[in-house]
């Protein structure tokens, strides 16, 4: 199992941030991820990243598909692979329609036909074809007197650039089985991995391209080397309320809609009225004990061993770790540990 570092996206003391993964990186991580919701870009502090690290993979854990054409997306991706000298994945995902819609201003639809078109086109653009494309959702070029196909001018360092798709739902998950070198699962539940993503993976694969590999799938979660305790998992509680209460709008919330599919179709609904109604600590109240403990990654070594056990079981093959420790030598040794667990 690969070994990734999950970066938070408050925007907090970045320099400080990337001078860890600097230390993560000497202590065995191998991947870093920057997440985009509506906070900083990815892509700045990506481009920096680059520069301070030597080894380990970089990826956006998401770009959103909505925001910036799909020539851009391909573009941008080049580039960063280029600054990184082949290191770069391009993670991307639709968002939600309250950000889409509500920050960007762009009309929130067809996420699953829009990923599908975006994902050929970058391929087009790596391999430094005229681009033409002819889709329901894009068409490239526009016709007209200026409409002439054109190609990447800089020839990349890599015309396969890994693709990883963030994915919730069942024709989500199919997709990137299908198309994607990765899937990014959120809030992975290992015991119900398979009754809830089982039949939408299977599915993606039995019409994945063999020439794609097997599929990477990847989960974040918060990690820490010691007995969990209520201070201690109290960020990852106050997260799963903002995403399952917050995070969407009352009839669109796709982390809800997940954990309906867990199992917990009541506590979905009272932690998104709570949470709606701007009692925060008590929707983060309500949260179940037994799903806090089973979407993050905390407990002594034999512990951590079993987790990770039950994650590849459910098939997971690179964990996203955010340290949770107090202090930087802490998190560092706890990432060192967890190095040597994974062998």
């Amino acid at each position: 199992m690969r070994l990734g570092i999950q970066l938070g996206y408050s925007g907090q003391g970045f320099a400080e941030s990337v001078d860890e993964v600097v230390e993560f990186e000497q202590a065995g991580a191998e991947l870093v991820v920057v997440p985009e919701a509506y906070s900083f870009d990815a892509v700045s502090q990506l481009g920096y990243l680059a520069a301070r690290t030597r080894t380990m993979g970089l990826a956006s854990g998401v770009m959103q598909t909505y925001t910036r054409t799909p020539t851009l997306t391909a573009m941008t991706a080049a580039g960063l692979d280029y600054v990184s000298g082949g290191r770069f994945s391009l993670g991307l995902g639709a968002s939600g329609p309250q950000v889409v819609e509500g920050f960007h201003g762009v009309r929130y639809d067809a996420p699953v036909g829009r990923t599908r078109e975006i994902v050929e086109i970058c391929r087009r653009v790596w391999r430094r074809e005229a681009l033409v494309f002819e889709g329901e959702h894009y068409r490239i070029p526009l016709p007209g007197d200026y409409g002439k196909p054109l190609k990447l001018i800089n020839r990349p360092v890599r015309e396969r650039i890994p693709v990883l798709l963030a994915a919730m739902g069942p024709r989500n998950v199919a997709l990137a089985a299908e198309i994607a070198d990765g899937w990014q699962a959120l809030f992975l539940d290992p015991r119900a991995a398979d009754r809830v993503f089982g039949a939408a993976l299977s599915d993606g694969r039995s019409r994945r391209d063999p020439a794609l590999g097997p599929l990477d799938v990847s989960v974040p979660v918060p990690f820490a080397v010691t007995e969990p305790s209520p201070a201690l998992l109290g960020a990852h509680r106050a997260q799963l309320a903002l995403y399952l209460g917050g995070m969407g709008a009352r009839k669109r919330n796709f982390s809800n809609d997940l954990i309906r599919r867990y199992g917990y179709p009541r506590e979905a609904e009272l932690i998104q009225e709570l949470y709606l109604s701007g009692r925060k600590a008590e929707a983060a109240a309500a949260v179940p004990d037994d799903l806090v403990a089973a979407t993050c990654l905390v407990g002594v070594p034999d512990e951590i061993r079993r987790r990770l056990d039950a994650l590849a079981e459910a098939g997971v093959t690179t964990i996203l770790v955010s340290p949770l420790a107090t202090t930087r030598a802490e998190r560092v040794k706890d990432v060192a540990a967890l190095r040597q667990i994974l062998g």
